[in-house]
């Protein structure tokens, strides 16, 4: 990986040619930085009938549940990285079995691959970033208490094929971005 700038010459706001946004370019060497959109890795996992909830240790969102995710680390693939989520998150082995959603949050630059996962053993235990973690059945899901907007989406989604063999990965829900709304995590989901 190149260091930013190679020459430490100045840098400055500039659209590179060839190019039609905006980015720090240096004027020494002519390095570009780019900055791009960071990938989130998770997986909903379920065994016998409840999923797998972690409440979050870490801010943002601190004491709130969520699937275990988290940033894709370098060099890994998106299937690895929600496996090493799950064991970091939740000291949880899973098997993935599906693409259940990719999920676009505009506002944060963060693209979100969520899969379909069983939980190969109910031997669970919170991870550093994690309270607690626990096995929800769908009706027991702290609604109101859900970290993030793409956490309710993925759980809804899971629940309507949870049973089925194959499925096409779900988006965002028509309307959604991902902006946090209080209102929207109601206790009656």
């Amino acid at each position: 990986m190149a260091t930013y700038p190679e020459s430490g010459g100045p840098i400055r706001p500039s659209i590179p040619a060839g190019d039609n946004i905006e980015r720090l370019v240096c004027d020494a060497c002519g390095y570009i930085q780019y900055d791009n959109p960071k990938i989130v890795v998770g997986a909903v996992a379920a065994r016998e009938g409840r999923i797998l909830l972690c409440r979050r240790a870490i801010e943002p969102r601190t004491g709130y549940w969520t699937i275990p995710a988290g940033y894709l680390e370098l060099n890994e693939s998106s299937e690895q990285g929600a496996l090493r989520e799950a064991r970091e998150e939740a000291c949880a082995e899973l098997r993935l079995d599906g693409l259940l959603a990719v999920y676009n949050i505009p506002r944060l630059s963060q693209v979100q691959l969520i899969y379909r996962a069983e939980l190969l053993s109910a031997e669970i235990s919170a991870g550093e970033e994690s309270a607690e973690v626990g096995l929800f059945a769908m009706a027991d899901i702290p609604w109101g208490d859900l970290a993030f907007p793409s956490v309710r989406w993925a759980l809804r989604q899971y629940g309507e094929v949870k049973d089925m063999a194959s499925f096409a990965p779900f988006t965002n829900p028509d309307g959604e971005t991902g902006d946090y709304k209080p209102s929207a995590t109601t206790a009656s989901e």
